[in-house]
């Protein structure tokens, strides 16, 4: 496969593009982001749109929360600058781990904000669960989704028309650039937060068996609504750099807050993407599908800020991908899958020219507090064979049934 030739990242990375020189469009978008952006102009911007809604309404703005690294240095920053009042709302996907919990309590009192907390039902979860990893490969629309619709669903309750989020996926991907103005709003939200599957795509493709009502939390808001509140939904990492390492620190330093050790992710990188017990499995799909994960797009990262270079970042990356997460089971256990299913199904996702070898992976070590993390809710065998069957009819693929492996 092609990489980059200054990060290292893979041609099956999305969105990516290589120059004449092999370097790729995410490094070429840091270099724009840190030579060309007037970073005090936008300082300003963001200090007249913060000073436009400050103590208009109930809040100042509502800032959506997973307690990751990223939300939460969103919510220091803007109250320790600011000393604003912000909503601070957290979509449960279902799959907290013990250790974000505690880190949301601490950050959350002493910061002293208002926090809502909304859980999804837990059998509808299971099947979109389910569903978007049949049809993309990827188990998390539901958490997408409810991520970026459900805070915009509030908003529009409690009648608080700025939102903040954290980091552009300009930092990260290229389906916008550091030149464009990235709003987090319906385009952006079809353009690749939905997977290209729409709620009302979903209530059909689970053969209408679930209450649409329960699907609401996942669609976004009208849009005549969302101007008629005069809505602006921004990322703050368009009006200050965004520098993960340095944002870390600080939260940890001033705040009490705690990184984590994640699944088959190298230890130095305790800050990144603690939220989740199924991130491992995530980053393993992943992997299957496109040859690289997690440890990848970190070293790419620490190469482009010069922290290592991209031989020692190799080294990373050869001794913590291509692992099998063991959350693994519990995924199977809650999706009602066997192994061959999954890696069947996963693998009708591979990104050319990358060709997956099951035989070649390698087992991954338990988290400490592995122990403790959800295995209740599997799904039920009759209500999986009706989606596996309902799906089989629809596409022509056929697969494996749970009870018949071995």
């Amino acid at each position: 496969m092609q990489r980059c030739s200054k990060c290292g990242l893979p041609e099956t990375h999305e969105t990516i593009a290589f120059d004449d020189q092999g370097v790729c469009n995410v490094c070429r978008q840091i270099e724009f982001k840190e030579n060309r952006i007037d970073w005090t102009e936008k300082k300003l911007e963001l200090d007249a749109l913060i000073a436009e809604h400050r103590g208009k309404y109930d809040y100042d703005c509502i800032v959506p929360f997973s307690g990751g690294k990223d939300s939460t240095w969103t919510l220091h920053y803007l109250v320790k600058e600011y000393g604003i009042k912000p909503l601070v709302v957290r979509f449960d996907h279902g799959f907290f781990r013990p250790g974000l919990e505690e880190n949301t309590k601490k950050v959350c009192r002493e910061l002293g904000v208002d926090i809502m907390t909304f859980t999804p039902n837990w059998k509808v979860v299971q099947q979109l669960m389910l569903q978007s990893f049949l049809e993309k490969g990827d188990f998390c629309w539901h958490c997408h989704t409810g991520i970026f619709s459900y805070p915009m669903w509030v908003a529009l309750e409690k009648k608080v028309p700025l939102i903040f989020w954290g980091e552009p996926s300009s930092e990260y991907t290229a389906y916008f650039s550091y030149e464009q103005e990235e709003e987090v709003d319906e385009k952006r939200f079809n353009r690749y937060v939905n997977l290209g599957i729409s709620a009302d795509d979903m209530f059909v493709r689970l053969g209408g068996k679930v209450d649409p009502r329960d699907l609401k939390c996942f669609s976004y808001p009208p849009l005549k609504d969302l101007r008629a509140l005069n809505y602006r939904s921004v990322c703050l990492g368009s009006y200050i750099p965004w520098d993960v390492p340095k944002q870390s620190k600080i939260i940890m330093d001033e705040l009490g807050w705690q990184g984590d050790e994640v699944e088959n992710v190298p230890p130095q990188y305790q800050y990144e993407k603690i939220e989740c017990q199924m991130q491992g499995v995530r980053d393993y799909i992943k992997y299957i599908k496109r040859g690289y994960t997690r440890p990848s797009h970190l070293v790419a990262i620490d190469v482009r800020q010069g922290n290592i270079t991209l031989n020692e970042g190799q080294h990373l990356i050869d001794e913590f991908e291509n692992r099998r997460p063991p959350s693994l089971d519990n995924f199977l256990n809650f999706v009602g899958l066997n192994e061959t299913e999954f890696n069947r199904i996963a693998m009708e996702h591979m990104v050319s020219p990358y060709q997956h070898d099951p035989d070649a992976v390698r087992p991954g070590k338990k988290t400490h507090d592995f122990e403790r993390w959800s295995r209740v809710g599997a799904m039920p065998k009759e209500v999986r064979d009706e989606m596996l069957a309902r799906y089989e009819m629809r596409t022509g693929k056929s697969f494996t049934f749970a009870d018949d492996e071995g």
